[in-house]
């Protein structure tokens, strides 16, 4: 079985002290962000992962969040507008501390042979990454962006761990007609300039240049500045990580029906997962929560949002504010 292959292999060295780096204070006055570096184990393999910790003064709540598939840890905190697209400044000053981490292989995380990065895999190492930041905070809420709520799923499902799920870019009607032609257009991340230099295997792969406005923000409006910096900070996705993510998420219909916390739900106007022919109704917050309610048990008390104006990549939405409100609403009310 699978998840017992998993068990059994990723042994967790949940040693986060040692790989502390240097508190630095954060934009806002009452938050310390830290640099986390997590020894994880997947299949016998040992690596690490990176996150950036950043807590406000007194906060009892983390979000995990793990970012999409060709992003890292940079989309929970752009550069770009940081005053309303940064998600980490909105969640802290909502007195929430959140915890960015990079996927293995891509950011400052450690970068295995391809073949061995998975969704679950990588759910696993979150996994080890919430056991080891789990003692600082009385609540953790894992989240994730695209093929990275899959992981948050799968992690949730699986270890029943956590005390939310955020799902963020992703619903289990993925539109095969928009995702196919973006998966199609990727190019080894060893044949780009930006990345060549990471050593990566040909199973990492990335966006060709000049094509992420189409792949994950239309239909929103294009803003230079923001499509510069998602294209100067894009990073690598393994291809075998879509592979148990659209088994497990779109195919396996039970196993999100195992996730027994909160489960918010927030999508923009996002071609790959809304909208005909084979994606989850997403007209209103109602309709995406009636769309998606069949996959999950009454324990998800499943609650949705709907970003309209946007496409894929919303937390580069000029209206960003809007869902990073109603998210820290709800996280408070977990």
């Amino acid at each position: 079985m699978l998840w017992s292959r998993i068990r059994s292999s990723a042994v967790a060295l949940l040693v986060l002290g040692a790989g502390l780096l240097p508190a630095t204070p954060a934009n806002a006055a009452a938050v310390t962000c830290e640099q986390l570096r997590v020894p994880v184990r997947v299949f016998g393999t040992s690596q690490s992962m990176h996150g950036t910790l950043c807590a406000p003064a007194g906060a009892s709540t983390v979000q995990v969040l793990i970012p999409g598939g060709t992003y890292n840890s940079t989309y929970w905190d752009i550069a770009h507008a940081p005053e309303s697209r940064s998600y980490r400044q909105a969640m802290n000053r909502a007195g929430i501390a959140t915890l960015a981490v990079d996927r293995l292989g891509t950011g400052r995380s450690s970068r295995p042979l391809s073949a061995l990065v998975t969704a679950s895999t990588q759910a696993e190492a979150v996994h080890q990454v919430i056991r080891a930041v789990r003692p600082r905070f009385a609540k953790v809420v894992v989240g994730g962006h695209s093929i990275g709520s899959a992981m948050a799923l799968i992690e949730a499902g699986l270890h029943r761990d956590v005390d939310g799920v955020l799902v963020t870019g992703f619903t289990h009607r993925m539109n095969l007609a928009t995702v196919a032609p973006v998966l199609a257009g990727m190019v080894p991340a060893a044949l780009d300039p930006r990345l060549r230099g990471y050593g990566l295997d040909l199973g990492y792969l990335t966006t060709a240049p000049g094509t992420r406005y189409k792949a994950f923000h239309a239909p929103g409006p294009l803003v230079p500045g923001a499509i510069e910096a998602d294209e100067a900070t894009k990073d690598v996705f393994a291809a075998s990580e879509a592979v148990d993510t659209v088994t497990l998420n779109n195919v396996v219909i039970p196993f999100t029906r195992l996730v027994d916390v909160p489960v918010m739900i927030v999508v923009g106007d996002d071609t790959h997962f809304c909208g005909k022919p084979l994606g989850s109704d997403c007209t209103s917050a109602e309709a995406l929560r009636a769309s998606e309610a069949p996959f999950f048990s009454p324990a998800a008390r499943l609650h949705a949002h709907v970003l309209h104006g946007y496409g894929h990549s919303i937390n580069y939405a000029p209206n960003a504010p809007d869902y990073h409100r109603a998210v820290a609403e709800w996280t408070r009310g977990i």
